[in-house]
């Protein structure tokens, strides 16, 4: 059964990003305790630009744990292993680490049925800046691009709370736009 491996909380925060100081939320925290899952996202975490983070749509970010792998071999290509190839949970900037379920098992409008909770699949996330300087090579976000592994933002359909550790189960919805579908019709303008 699928499970949430780790959740993430994290404030927005100043980074220094190319020379510039950012506001930023992407840098999130384990948090192992339960959380509390209200409609516009996890208590205790923030989203610096609510232009294309947060919001009812966007609410909570999930992950597949099966990617980490992919991006540990890219960050190594990329001359970064030495320096940490740790890679926590959370790296990603998502809240919820999942594993279990990939891009290609959900669909816009699924659910995922928590315990405590019920979260709505509402689109794919798209990487941007703040992403490759997280990651620490300026080709992150293309490759993310190329090879699909965008996760998914989830809106909350029933707030409660939520604890590493839970299964869940994924409810099908109407199955008309795929996560992957999605997420190509949005990256046109990163493969340029």
């Amino acid at each position: 059964m699928p499970h949430l491996l780790s959740l993430q909380t994290a404030p927005a925060r100043r980074a220094m990003i190319h020379g510039r100081s950012v506001l930023t939320a992407i840098h999130k925290q384990a948090v192992a305790d339960p959380v509390p899952v209200l409609p516009l996202g996890l208590m205790g975490d923030e989203q610096a630009d609510l232009s294309v983070h947060g919001g009812l749509d966007k609410a909570v970010y999930a992950y597949p744990s099966e990617h980490y792998p992919f991006w540990r071999e890219a960050r190594a290509k990329a001359g970064l292993g030495d320096i940490d190839d740790a890679l926590p949970w959370g790296s990603m900037g998502e809240n919820l680490s999942l594993a279990g379920v990939l891009e290609t098992d959900v669909w816009v409008g699924d659910v995922l049925r928590f315990a405590h909770c019920a979260l709505r699949v509402t689109q794919p996330r798209e990487p941007c800046y703040k992403f490759n300087a997280a990651m620490g090579f300026g080709l992150a976000a293309k490759l993310m691009a190329l090879q699909g592994c965008c996760g998914f933002y989830l809106a909350v359909d029933e707030p409660g709370t939520l604890q590493a550790g839970e299964t869940f189960e994924l409810i099908p919805g109407q199955r008309r736009l795929g996560v992957p579908e999605s997420f190509k019709a949005k990256m046109f303008k990163h493969l340029r």
